[in-house]
C-alpha cells in the first residue's frame, strides 16, 4: 500500500501569502496518483489546501495528518509539502495558515520524528519551502543528518537558501514533476527518488538553489513506473547477443534487410534471423546501450562488416541481466 499527504498553502492569516503552492501540489498529486497505464499509484491521496479564509490550513491540522500519515506500515508513506518555510536556531518549520512569525509553525523535528519512529517500510519527505534543507539535520551538529533506516529526504533548497518561483510554480516542484512524468525514469520505466533528485539537481545548474537529497535506505524504492523506454524482453536479449559485456558483436550485411539500392550479387541476401537480431540491436542503440564500431550508424556498420559493441551503460545493463536483477 501507498500513502500520500500532499499539502499545498497559498493563504497566510498574517505573513505574506503565495501563488503558486497550491497548484504545485495538485500537480503533484496528479503524478503521483497513478502510473503510466493508468494503474493506482498513490490511490486517493489525502489533500491539505489552503487558499484562502475559509479554507485554511492550521499548524494542529497539519500536525495531526503528517502523524497519521506515518502511522500506518505502508510500502511507502510520502509527505510533499508546498508553503513557506522558517528557520532559527533552534531549527526549521514548515507554516501553516494559521502561523504568524513561522517558529510557531509545525517543527521539522518533529515531521522527523515521526518519520523515524513510523513503521512503514519507506519514508519519503518532499519539502518545496525556503530553508527546508534543514530537515534531517542534528538538533545539535547541523553537518550531521539524523535519518533512520527507509527515510528519504528530498528539498527545493539548503538550509541557507530560499526557494524559487517562475510562472506561478516552484521551480523544483515544476522539475520534480517532470521527473515524474519520465524525465527521470531508468530503463524498466521505474522513477526512484535518487532519479529524482539527479534530474533536478542537473536542471538547476551550479548557480541556483541546491536540491538536497538525503536517503538512508538499503532497498530499491519506485515512486512510480512509466512507459518503459525499451521493452524489456528486448532488454534481455543483451546476454543473448554478447556472450561477454567486452566483446564486439561481428556485423555483415546480411543482418540488415534494406539494400538501399545496393544491388550488388557480392552481397550476400537478408538473414530473417540475423534482421530480427539486427532490428534489437538498432532498438538497444537508440537508448544508448549499443553503438557502431568503426562506423557512424549501424546500417553502416552491418553493409561494411564492421561490428557494434556495448556502451558502458550497456555493459551495466548486460550484468543486471546476467545476474537476473531485471
Amino acid at each position: 500500500m501507498h500513502k500520500a499527504l500532499i499539502v499545498g498553502i497559498d493563504y497566510y492569516e498574517q505573513i505574506g501569502s503565495l501563488r503558486g503552492a497550491v497548484n504545485d501540489a495538485y500537480s503533484v498529486k496528479a503524478a503521483l496518483e497513478r502510473h503510466a497505464d493508468g494503474t493506482l499509484n498513490f490511490p486517493q491521496p489525502k489533500m491539505l489546501i489552503g487558499t484562502g479564509p475559509d479554507a485554511l490550513v492550521s499548524r494542529s491540522e497539519l500536525r495531526q495528518a503528517v502523524q497519521e500519515l506515518f502511522r500506518d506500515d505502508s510500502d511507502i508513506a510520502l509527505l510533499y509539502f508546498a508553503g513557506h518555510g522558517y528557520i532559527d536556531s533552534t531549527g526549521g518549520f514548515l507554516c501553516a495558515s494559521d502561523c504568524a512569525e513561522g517558529h510557531d509553525g509545525l517543527a521539522l523535528s518533529d515531521v522527523m520524528s515521526f518519520a523515524n519512529r513510523s513503521p512503514a517500510k519507506n519514508k519519503v519527505i518532499i519539502l518545496d519551502s525556503c530553508h527546508s534543507g534543514i530537515a534531517g539535520s542534528s538538533e545539535h551538529v547541523t553537518q550531521l543528518a539524523e535519518i533512520k533506516e527507509g527515510v528519504t529526504i528530498l528539498t527545493a533548497s539548503t538550509a541557507e537558501q530560499y526557494s524559487m518561483e517562475s510562472g506561478g510554480s516552484g521551480v523544483f516542484t515544476t522539475l520534480l514533476v517532470d521527473a515524474l512524468n519520465g524525465a527521470a525514469t531508468n530503463l524498466v520505466g521505474q522513477i526512484t527518488p535518487g532519479s529524482v533528485y539527479a534530474h533536478i539537481d542537473q536542471s538547476l545548474g551550479a548557480w541556483a538553489q541546491r536540491p538536497v537529497f538525503k536517503t538512508n535506505v538499503k532497498t530499491f524504492v519506485s515512486l512510480r513506473t512509466i512507459d518503459a523506454p525499451v521493452e524489456l524482453s528486448d532488454l534481455k536479449r543483451l546476454t543473448d547477443l554478447f556472450s561477454h559485456p567486452a566483446k564486439e558483436l561481428a556485423l555483415d550485411p546480411s543482418y540488415e534487410p534494406e539494400r538501399a539500392g545496393n544491388e550488388d550479387a557480392s552481397v550476400p541476401p537478408p538473414d530473417p534471423a540475423k534482421n530480427a537480431d539486427f532490428a534489437v540491436l538498432q532498438k538497444l542503440a537508440k537508448v544508448n546501450l549499443v553503438r557502431p564500431v568503426g562506423a557512424e550508424h549501424m546500417w553502416h556498420a552491418a553493409m561494411e562488416s564492421k561490428a557494434c559493441e556495448l556502451t558502458v551503460l550497456g555493459q551495466h545493463y548486460w550484468r543486471l541481466v546476467h545476474e537476473e536483477l531485471i
